[in-house]
């Protein structure tokens, strides 16, 4: 936990979706936005079985704590009155607190692998911080995600494929 209540947390431990709503409550907090992303059963046709994460553990906490607080940096794209009195600079109150927990090592189908909860004065800069949350850590965090495939016929200890946790844009046709 960091000055200003945060908590980041990467484990080998199913993740528990209240408790670590829970880290992030506050009195003066209106809202709550999570967001959790969990393995799924398909991708591209294939069939998923299940995660494995890897991480760069004490470079990726830093960076959780430097997205968490970017977060707070942010400008609200909202154009009503409570976003205007509620911003404010250098990590004021326009957000409460943030939790950023990840899985490592391997994470079923149907599971949990990251959860991000942050709480705000207002709804619109939760949700606006949850959501810059999820793509910075998939952008800057150290964690590599492999997927696991059930495919007939092959080793199932060869079936799986390395994946980027967000995809390059080719650009001008490279």
């Amino acid at each position: 936990m960091n000055d200003l209540g945060d908590t980041f947390e990467l484990t080998y431990k199913r993740l528990d979706t209240e408790s670590i709503v829970n880290t992030v409550k506050d009195d003066g907090a209106g809202a709550i936005a999570t967001f959790i992303g969990t393995t799924r059963n398909s991708f591209q046709g294939k069939s998923v079985t299940r995660l494995t994460y890897e991480a760069y553990t004490t470079l990726c906490m830093k960076s959780f704590e430097k997205i968490a607080w970017a977060a707070r940096e942010l400008p609200s794209q909202s154009k009503t009155t409570h976003t205007i009195l509620s911003a404010s600079p250098a990590g004021g109150d326009r957000l409460s607190k943030v939790a950023i927990h990840h899985r490592l090592g391997e994470c079923p189908v149907g599971e949990a692998s990251i959860v991000i909860a942050v709480s705000s004065p207002h709804r619109r800069e939760a949700f606006e911080a949850c959501e810059f949350i999820l793509e910075e850590v998939k952008k800057k965090s150290q964690i590599w995600k492999r997927e696991w495939y059930a495919e007939e016929g092959s080793d199932k200890n060869d079936a799986a494929s390395w994946k980027e946790n967000f995809p390059r844009v080719a650009k001008d046709g490279a």
